[in-house]
C-alpha cells in the first residue's frame, strides 16, 4: 500500500477528534455565505455581506457587517455604501457609472407587428438567440454615466455611452461592474465589450477594451490587435491601464495573462510563467501585482514585480502555500493582504496574511461555531501514474472518523469545465464534505485539462475529450481501489457538465468497474450538442470543428469515437440523469436522450428535472431536492 500524505484539515482551529455530528445537506444549506465588499475608506474595517439561505422562504436573506481589519467583533450595519470607496464614482467626484438593460432591437412578434399585441413569437436572423438561461428579447446591457444622486437634487437623465449598439457591456450572463472603470483623469470610461452580433457573437471570444471620451463622445478600441478575451480593466496606482488577456479567438480556457500598458507599450507580466491568472490587484505602491492562480490542486496567492523602464527582470513568485484555496484579494493593510479563503471542509471566510511573517489570521468566523461541532473529513493528496507515464494529483476525501479497517464505497468525481480547476473549493452542490460525511470515499483526480499543472497539461484535453482523460479517470479510481478500505464492489462515478459527459462516456467503456452513475447536465450526444448549445466557439474549439466537416479528423473523432451516444450498446449499469430545463449551455435534449436510451434498454434509471433551473441549481428547496435524490440514488444502487 502506498504511503500517503494524510492532511488533517484543522486549518481553522477545529478539534474534530471530539466532534460527533457530520455535515448533512440540510446543514450545508444553513451555512452563512460570506461575500467581501471592501475595506473602509479609513482603512480600519472590512465590510462584508453574509447571505443565509432560507429553505422555508426558498431564498437567501442578507445582512451586512463591518469588522476591524485586524480582527475583532463584527458590527451589523444597515447601509454600507458610504463606508467603502465606490469605484464607479469618477475620481473628480463628478459622475457615477452604472449599467442597465436597453431595448435596442425588435425580435418579439408583437414588437414587429404592434397590432398583434397578443402574439407570442420571436424572430431571429442569426445565432446568439439565447444565452445561458434566457432568450434574446432585443435588450442589451449598456454602460451609463450621470450625476451623483443627492437629496433634493434633480439630475439630468444618465447618458448611454453605447446608444443604439446591439452589444452587451457588461458581458452577459455574469458580467458586472468589473467590466467598466474610470480613467484617473475622469475624462474616459474603459469598458469590456464583444462588438459582434448574431452568429459572429456566438462563434467568438474576442472581447476588447473600449475607451469612451466623455468630452468628445468618441469611442476607441484599445485592444484591437488581440483576438481573444480582454477583460478586467484596472488602473495601477500610477495610472497605468492593466487587464487580463487571452490570445486566441474561440478558446475560452486559453492562458490568461496580466497586461500593463506603460508609456505606449503593452507589457505582459506573466508570459514566461507556466500558469493562468484568475484575478489580480495592484499593491498600494504600484510596484507589484498580486494575483490568484490555480496550482497543484489549490488556488494560491502570487506576486509579480512591475519593472517599468528599469532592467530588472520580471519575476513571478508564489506567496502562499497550503491545503486551501485563496479565492479573492480584498485589499491591503500595511504588510498584510486581506483575502477570502476556503477549503474542502470550510466555506469561505475572510483572512489576513502577513507577507513578512508568512502567517495567517482568520478575521471572520461566520460558520466557525457550526464547524466546531462537526467531525471533519480527512483529505489525502495522492499522486497517481497515468497510462502515458505522467504524475497526476488526485484528491482523496475520506469520511469523518475514518477507520482503515473498514470497507467503504467510493465515488469517482468527474470535474466539469472541462478546463476548470479541481482545487480545495467549497461547493454548495458538489460538496465533498457532505458526500464523504454520508460514508463515501471521494476520488477527485486533477485529470488532463485542469489548470494548475502547466499550460500543456491544461490544453491537452481540447479535441481529445474521450481519449487520455478517460484513461486518467480510470487510473485514479483503479489506484485508490487497491486500498484495503475500499469496497471494490461498490464503486460509482458522478459529475456535471463535462463531468456529466465523462459519466456518459465511462458508462460505455468502464468494463464493469462501476455499480452506479450520476450525470448532471451532461453532454450525451456531441452532434446534437453542437446544434443546440449557445456558445458555439466552445464546441468549435474543444470538439475540433463541426460534425459535417468530414475531412476534419479531430472533429470526426469527437462526433463518433468520443460520442457517448455511440456507446450505449455497452450500457449495463444503473444511471441517474439530472437536467435543468433552462440550461441552454447543455440543453435539455441531452438529458432526455440519455434517459430515453437507458429506459428503452431496460436499465434502472431515473430522470430528475428542474424545469426552472439552468446549468446550476440555485433555489434552496430545489438544491435540497437535488441532495436528497443524489443520496437516495446512491443508497439504492451502491
Amino acid at each position: 500500500m502506498k504511503k500517503l500524505a494524510l492532511l488533517s484539515l484543522t486549518l481553522m482551529g477545529i478539534n474534530s477528534a471530539v466532534a460527533q455530528e457530520v455535515m448533512t445537506p440540510e446543514l450545508l444549506w444553513k451555512l452563512g455565505r460570506v461575500s467581501p465588499l471592501g475595506i473602509s475608506k479609513d482603512g480600519k474595517n472590512i465590510v462584508y455581506k453574509v447571505a443565509t439561505p432560507s429553505i422555508e422562504d426558498n431564498k437567501s436573506n442578507s445582512k451586512f457587517y463591518s469588522i476591524p481589519i485586524t480582527g475583532g467583533n463584527p458590527t451589523e450595519i444597515k447601509e454600507y455604501k458610504e463606508l467603502i470607496k465606490d469605484k464607479n464614482i469618477s475620481p473628480d467626484g463628478t459622475f457615477l457609472l452604472s449599467h442597465q438593460e436597453v431595448k435596442v432591437s425588435n425580435v418579439l412578434g408583437k414588437d414587429v407587428y404592434p397590432e398583434l399585441d397578443k402574439a407570442n413569437a420571436q424572430v431571429y436572423d442569426g445565432l446568439d438567440y439565447r444565452h445561458w438561461d434566457t432568450w434574446r428579447d432585443g435588450t442589451y446591457n449598456h454602460v451609463f454615466y450621470g450625476g451623483i444622486p443627492a437629496p433634493n437634487v434633480r439630475l439630468a437623465p444618465p447618458i448611454d455611452i453605447m446608444e443604439g449598439e446591439l452589444f452587451d457591456a457588461p458581458q452577459k450572463p455574469f458580467g458586472g461592474d468589473e467590466d467598466y472603470v474610470w480613467s484617473p483623469d475622469s475624462k474616459n470610461i474603459i469598458y469590456v465589450c464583444k462588438k459582434k452580433a448574431g452568429t459572429a457573437y456566438a462563434t467568438s471570444t474576442n472581447t476588447d477594451l473600449y475607451q469612451y471620451n466623455i468630452e468628445t463622445k468618441e469611442t476607441k478600441n484599445l485592444t484591437e490587435s488581440n483576438l481573444g478575451y480582454d477583460t478586467h480593466p484596472m488602473f495601477s496606482p500610477k495610472g497605468d491601464l492593466t487587464w487580463l488577456q487571452m490570445k486566441r479567438d474561440g478558446y475560452e480556457a486559453d492562458k490568461n495573462d496580466i497586461i500593463v500598458r506603460f508609456k505606449g507599450m503593452d507589457m505582459n507580466l506573466t508570459s514566461a510563467w507556466d500558469g493562468t491568472v484568475e484575478s489580480f490587484k495592484w499593491s498600494s505602491d504600484g510596484k507589484k501585482v498580486y494575483f490568484i492562480a490555480p496550482v497543484d490542486g489549490t488556488k494560491q496567492l502570487f506576486e509579480v514585480n512591475f519593472p517599468g523602464l528599469t532592467r530588472i527582470a520580471i519575476t513571478v513568485k508564489q506567496i502562499t502555500n497550503g491545503t486551501f484555496d485563496v479565492t479573492e484579494i480584498i485589499g491591503f493593510n500595511l504588510d498584510k493582504v486581506i483575502v477570502a479563503r476556503n477549503d474542502m471542509n470550510h466555506a469561505s471566510e475572510i483572512f489576513s496574511y502577513d507577507l513578512k511573517k508568512k502567517s495567517w489570521k482568520q478575521i471572520t468566523n461566520v460558520n466557525t461555531e457550526t464547524y466546531n461541532k462537526l467531525a471533519l473529513c480527512k483529505t489525502e493528496k495522492r499522486y497517481v501514474t497515468t497510462t502515458d507515464g505522467k504524475k497526476m494529483l488526485v484528491w482523496v476525501i475520506l469520511p469523518p472518523n475514518f477507520d482503515a479497517n473498514k470497507k467503504y464505497p467510493a465515488l469517482l468525481y468527474c470535474q466539469g469545465g472541462p478546463q476548470s480547476p479541481l482545487s480545495q473549493y467549497y461547493s454548495y452542490r458538489w460538496n465533498f464534505q457532505t458526500i464523504a460525511s454520508q460514508g463515501y470515499i471521494v476520488v477527485a483526480p486533477n485529470r488532463r485539462g485542469m489548470p494548475g499543472h502547466g499550460v500543456k497539461w491544461n490544453e491537452q484535453i481540447s479535441g481529445d475529450w474521450g481519449g487520455q482523460v478517460m484513461d486518467d479517470y480510470l487510473a485514479a479510481i483503479d489506484d485508490v481501489a487497491k486500498e484495503s478500505y475500499v469496497d471494490k464492489g461498490r464503486l460509482g462515478a458522478v459529475g456535471a457538465s463535462y463531468g456529466g459527459y465523462s459519466v456518459f462516456q465511462l458508462a460505455g467503456i468502464h468494463k464493469n468497474r462501476f455499480k452506479t452513475f450520476i450525470s448532471h447536465c451532461g453532454i450525451f450526444n456531441t452532434q446534437s450538442m453542437y446544434g443546440t448549445t449557445e456558445e458555439v466557439f466552445f464546441t468549435n474549439w474543444d470538439s475540433g470543428g463541426a460534425y459535417w466537416e468530414k475531412d476534419n479528423k479531430t472533429a470526426q473523432k469527437t462526433y463518433n469515437e468520443f460520442n457517448p451516444i455511440n456507446l450505449v450498446n455497452n450500457w449495463n449499469t444503473p444511471i441517474m440523469i439530472i437536467q435543468g430545463g433552462k440550461d441552454y449551455r447543455v440543453p435539455i435534449g441531452q438529458g432526455q436522450e440519455a434517459f430515453q436510451a437507458a429506459q428503452l434498454k431496460g436499465i434502472k434509471s431515473r430522470f430528475l428535472l428542474f424545469p426552472e433551473e439552468n446549468h446550476w441549481v440555485l433555489k434552496p428547496q430545489n438544491a435540497l431536492v437535488w441532495q436528497r435524490e443524489f443520496f437516495k440514488w446512491l443508497k439504492e444502487t451502491l
